[in-house]
């Protein structure tokens, strides 16, 4: 792969794993001899077998170029390799356990991966970058020097990253990496704490301003059963087996980025293992998984898996009233076209069917859940082409891509045994389409000590939807007086557009690479919206800068402007056969960030930043008079109404975050958050938003013990999140006819949830033999049983046999519910959850 790079000097490394010699006296007998000749040589064969390999690539981070020479070693060994002539480099013979991989090269600074488990299941391949000169925290991973250097220019702060095992080993995380990254500074789950949904609360930033991509194809969806015009959902879609690492960017944006307010989360996955066929296969607490790899001739491998869950059985055992069913699928292949040309062919998509079902226990929740949570049949994908081709001074990179979302959502009012579908009942019917078709180019060059990037984006979309939404119902009393008008909204839209977007960014270290400035400006535009082609309008500029002012310190500062188009939810509302939301503004903010940090040992690291957002022409719903921002976290459509973009928003405050990588078998994180998060309505009054938590805590400790056991114990800590209560009026009248409960939003999030804490234990146990491995684990979620408070819920009371509603009076229901006995659900939870899990490797 691309240009080549040799040492002009190196030490000289090779594989020592050598074999050693047996003496021993036998009998002089020759079937004795022989016997024992046999078993001795086939103990020493199983003994040698249970070994492992470590493969993979070294390149130029910033050019690209396949390094020659670059030094590989195992650190505290005596294994080690250097790259061939193609950049690549193998490890054999490794005893099983767990390593720190250390890359150096002459000229270029020293990078160590750390925590890389060697089994004899599966060969671990990675695709290390080195940067020239000094240690740089970049766009592919961290790393970690005392030197008196700054960090990369192009996101020298607000970055975060995680490799493949933090992500497969985290307490509670069930290999899921939404859940993972919450135990990031800055983020925390959704509305009442972790909960059953993967919704990414980056800030204080709603769950809909944040971008995903893989590889560099973007993903629009990343969770199961998604929250259209979101992104939250209660299981994620991505195979932790496919990830070498993820990076969490929380601002300082790469200008190549569109549609970002909150988080950039960037994962590269690893390439197929080019000597053999292998995979391995996962059973965890709610689905089980195959992943398989390997080559393709001679300059090709894939990655391929199926996952299949089962909670669906799990839930039907535990007597549950949900049933969520779901596959995802998801694969690689990467060929080597020349020396300078690599194409990544990506894909990724899930199935999905969330239905409902009596329960033996007919108790108020089971009944509130089967009749207010919609029926779910969705489906979608993302299938991306990534060229990269090597120029004499820099690279380019072209990304087609198709990503496609099939949603379907219905809800039957009186629904109290999850099975009722009678047309007449249905008070919401919502199918949709989203289809881009996406082209975008980026070329980097390399002028001296200049880096400098450009490209430019092109996408086609179509967003189609069939709705029939009741709001509100109508309600007339028994004298026929109208008690409140309905609201529906019955409509079949359709809508093409173009969006185009344009970015230049500019990377300079100065003062002997103490000093590193960025900057950076594109603009967005479409062809639907009423100022779309105004591209003036979305001109966002930003500007970092970073300084090492001592060995091991670094001051970072950047402000910036990004802007995101409203979702289509939003574009394709109708009203009376009108583009109602036509007019809307391109969603907009405005951040402020300051940080330092200080290394003081090659393996830790301790940051603390303080942050401050601005929003502007953020939607307002025309019918509560809400900030979207609030909404987006329950299961169902965000956005499908009449908008305006009069809301205006702030969230500030600041982390702390101390982080421990693998050293003397122990690896730890500690972090600390406080902010606030504001945003305004119809009213133009900011009030707490509605994952204003204040108080961020989480810890992760591991402990590598002998025998290959581990231990992994994690701490979550949220502070109250904020909640609006019941209109106990309007919910009497609209829940009679809805199951649906009306807030109270003059009483905007008046109200707080408890706390919610949470503390996980996890234990991992692995077993090598001659061509396999084995991982049995616990994962103890909530360990503490501590209680979690959701949103109440809303609902009437009724007949022991459930046969109908207990009424006041004794006569059936009334259409505006006078005569119901309310009840509000608390909606408690805190059971703890023992999952047993096997992972194989072969």
């Amino acid at each position: 792969m691309g240009n080549k790079k040799r040492a002009s000097t190196h030490e000289n490394a090779t594989n020592t794993n050598k074999s050693g010699q047996i003496m021993f006296g036998v009998s002089s007998t020759p079937i004795m001899k022989n016997l024992l000749i046999l078993l001795f040589t086939g103990a020493a064969t199983w003994l040698t077998a249970q070994t492992g390999t470590i493969t993979g690539l070294v390149s130029d981070a910033k050019t690209n170029e396949t390094l020659v020479g670059a030094i590989v070693r195992l650190e505290g060994t005596d294994f080690a390799s250097d790259t061939d002539l193609d950049g690549r480099f193998v490890i054999a013979g490794i005893p099983p356990r767990t390593y720190n991989l250390i890359i150096s090269y002459v000229g270029y600074e020293t990078l160590t991966r750390f925590n890389v488990p060697v089994t004899t299941g599966n060969v671990q391949t990675f695709n290390i970058a080195l940067r020239p000169g000094g240690a740089t925290l970049g766009e592919v991973e961290i790393v970690i020097s005392r030197s008196t250097r700054v960090a990369s220019t192009e996101t020298p702060l607000s970055i975060q990253s995680l490799t493949v095992e933090e992500i497969r080993s985290n307490p509670g995380g069930n290999f899921d990496i939404s859940r993972v990254l919450q135990a990031l500074p800055g983020v925390s789950g959704a509305t009442g704490g972790g909960g059953a949904r993967n919704d990414l609360i980056i800030r204080g930033g709603g769950p809909s301003e944040n971008v995903f991509y893989l590889d560099g194809v973007e993903i629009p969806v990343l969770n199961h059963f998604q929250t259209q015009g979101a992104a939250g959902g209660p299981a994620g879609i991505i195979n932790v087996s496919f990830i070498e690492d993820a990076i969490l960017s929380t601002s300082a944006f790469n200008a190549r980025y569109d549609n970002a307010l909150s988080a950039v989360l960037q994962f590269k996955q690893r390439e197929g293992n080019r000597q053999r066929l292998q995979g391995n296969f996962r059973v965890s607490a709610s689905e089980t998984a195959l992943t398989l790899d390997g080559p393709i001739g001679q300059k090709s491998s894939f990655i391929a898996s199926a996952r299949r869950s089962y909670l669906q059985f799990l839930f039907q055992l535990l007597d549950l009233p949900i049933r969520p069913d779901y596959w995802d699928f998801q694969y690689k292949v990467t060929r080597q076209l020349d020396d300078r040309t690599t194409l990544d062919v990506i894909g990724i998509g899930a199935i999905d069917y969330f239905s409902l079902a009596p329960t033996s226990d007919a108790s108020p929740e089971n009944i509130y859940i089967v009749g207010s949570v919609p029926f779910i049949n969705q489906w979608n994908y993302t299938q991306g082409f990534s060229l990269r081709r090597l120029t004499d001074n820099g690279y380019y990179n072209v990304v087609l891509s198709r990503n496609m979302f099939n949603n379907q959502l219905q809800r039957f009012r009186d629904n109290w045994d999850g099975q009722q579908r009678d047309p007449d009942k249905r008070t919401l019917f919502f199918n949709s389409q989203e289809i881009e078709n996406k082209l975008r180019l980026d070329n980097n060059k390399f002028y001296g000590g200049w880096k400098v990037s450009y490209g430019a984006g092109v996408q086609y979309a179509r967003y189609l939807a069939d709705t029939r939404a009741e709001v509100k119902p109508g309600v007339v009393d028994s004298a026929g007086n109208t008690i409140q008008p309905a609201v529906t909204f019955a409509y079949n839209t359709g809508i093409d557009l173009f969006k185009f977007g344009a970015f230049g960014q500019v990377n300079r270290t100065l003062l002997n690479d103490r000093l590193g400035i960025s900057a950076g400006l594109r603009f967005d535009g479409n062809t639907f919206t009423t100022t779309g082609a105004e591209v003036w309008r979305t001109l966002s500029p930003r500007v970092s800068a970073a300084y090492a002012f001592a060995p091991g310190w670094k001051a970072s500062a950047s402000v910036g402007r990004y802007f995101k188009l409203a979702p289509y939810t939003v574009l394709g509302f109708q009203n009376e056969g009108n583009f109602v939301n036509r007019d809307v503004e391109y969603l907009r903010t405005d951040h402020a960030v300051v940080g330092v940090e200080y290394l003081p040992s090659p393996t830790s690291r301790i940051t603390a930043e303080a942050f401050y957002k601005w929003y502007g022409d953020y939607p307002v719903s025309d019918l509560s008079g809400v900030s979207l921002a609030n909404l987006g976290t329950d299961f169902g459509i965000l956005g499908n109404e009449p908008v305006s973009s009069i809301g205006n928003g702030r969230a500030y405050g600041f982390e702390l975050f101390f982080q421990q990588k693998l050293a003397k078998k122990v690896f730890a994180t500690v972090s600390y958050t406080y902010f606030i998060s504001q945003f305004s309505g119809t009213d133009g009054r900011l009030v707490r938003s509605s994952w204003d938590n204040r108080h961020l805590v989480s810890t992760i400790f591991g402990y590598k013990l002998p025998r290959n056991w581990e231990l992994g114990l994690k701490y979550r800590l949220q502070g109250s999140a904020p909640y609006t209560p019941f209109d106990l009026e309007a919910s009497r009248i609209n829940y009679a006819l809805t199951g649906q409960g009306v807030l109270n939003f003059d009483r905007l999030n008046s109200e707080e949830l408890r706390p919610f804490s949470q503390f996980d234990i996890r234990i991992d146990k692995k077993w090598n033999f001659r061509k396999f491995s084995l991982d049995a684990f616990i994962d103890v979620t909530n360990a503490l049983v501590q209680q979690t408070q959701g949103l109440p819920n809303y609902t009437f009371r009724r007949l022991a046999d459930n046969s109908g509603w207990d009424t006041t009076d004794g006569n059936e229901l009334q259409p505006d519910g006078s005569n119901a006995q309310p009840i509000i659900l608390d909606n408690l939870s805190g059971n703890l959850l023992p999952t047993i899990g096997l992972i194989i490797e072969f």
